[in-house]
């Protein structure tokens, strides 16, 4: 059974950072390796949507919004994936979740559907 576990949020002024975590339990060193995973959030109010992911061959994908700001990066041995949040905005604010898949590559990274696991969430709260 496959658990994803969020940590690292918290409230940050704008203009700073936070670096979100997810460890994965469930997996074994090379069934981790060869995942797909993402970084969603939902903000109050909308819909959730995709903000970075990472293939197995550690290929990147970000939404528009925070490229350049975001860093999505994986630990095989670890088993943790992280997403460095840098010059936060307020409209960061959101409940970020972890997703993966056991898939090692999808054409569409930042769509939902593609993930079959996800965390219970971490919120990140940004204030102007």
């Amino acid at each position: 059974q496959v658990q994803l576990v969020e940590s690292g949020g918290g409230s940050v002024q704008a203009g700073g950072s936070l670096r979100l975590s997810c460890v994965a339990s469930g997996y074994s060193f090379i069934s981790y390796r060869r995942n797909c995973m993402g970084w969603f959030r939902q903000a109050p109010g909308r819909e959730r949507e995709g903000v970075a992911s990472i293939s197995s061959d550690d290929t990147t994908s970000y939404a528009d919004s925070v490229k350049d700001r975001f860093t999505i990066s994986k630990d095989n041995a670890k088993r943790t994936l992280y997403l460095q949040m840098n010059s936060l905005k307020p409209e960061d604010t959101a409940m970020y979740y972890c997703a993966a898949d056991q898939k090692s590559y999808t054409d569409y990274p930042l769509r939902e559907n593609e993930y079959a696991y996800w965390g219970q969430g971490t919120r990140v709260t940004v204030s102007s």
